[in-house]
């Protein structure tokens, strides 16, 4: 029977490894970015054999799957908890209020981006083929759907028109994202509060001009 090892680079309690590889695979990623990590290094820092991990993963995809799951777990209840409504509808005429809900989605993508670097790296992961891993369509569905609901209060249940403004809404929000992870607003959490400030006012003007996304 194989003992489970561990080391000063990384701990975990026998029958954990699974998480713990996930775990693992994060600070790798922030360290290394997407291209440093493989299951050889995640057994190398857990102190384990190079085949352990695969008890449990039967690739390096599996374990970014997981992780791109993970991430879509945390970013949902990052923007719950930033709209504070947990997606409930406005009351009718409170096209306002839809739209500082979608504010607050922006918000709350990009702060999730700017402090969970590494999930939000998997989980814009293109390389991963979503045909394979069907969940990971499910997973994206699941974040647009945040975004939706206010969107199809705003365009009057109008599903087409709402549609073209979610995808305007995020392409922007991923665009702010990236940019504070490339450090565009400078440093630090000043740097996060100008990038979120700047993702909702853009929201704000999508809404306002939402009438030209409709325009062959």
């Amino acid at each position: 029977m194989t003992v489970p090892k561990t080391s000063d680079r990384g701990r975990y309690h026998h029958g954990d490894l699974k998480e713990a590889v996930l775990d693992t695979a994060v600070k790798v990623i922030a360290e290394h970015g997407l291209s440093g990590f493989s299951l050889a290094e995640a057994s190398r820092r857990l102190g384990v054999t190079v085949a352990a991990p695969y008890r449990h993963f039967a690739d390096r995809d599996e374990v970014l799957v997981a992780l791109a799951l993970r991430a879509v777990d945390r970013l949902s209840a990052a923007l719950e908890a930033e709209t504070g409504e947990a997606g409930e509808p406005a009351e009718a005429g409170e096209t306002s209020a839809a739209a500082e809900r979608l504010a607050d989605c922006a918000r709350g993508y990009v702060r999730f981006a700017a402090t969970n670097r590494s999930l939000y790296l998997v989980l814009l992961n293109s390389t991963l083929d979503k045909s394979r891993y069907t969940e990971l369509q499910d997973a994206g569905q699941r974040i647009g759907g945040v975004f939706l609901q206010p969107a199809l209060e705003l365009c009057d249940q109008d599903a087409a028109a709402a549609q073209q403004l979610v995808i305007a809404i995020i392409a922007t929000t991923q665009g702010y994202a990236a940019m504070v992870l490339d450090g565009t607003f400078g440093p630090g959490s000043d740097a996060v509060d100008t990038a979120t400030t700047q993702a909702a006012n853009a929201v704000f003007a999508l809404v306002r001009g939402r009438a030209a996304l409709g325009r062959p």
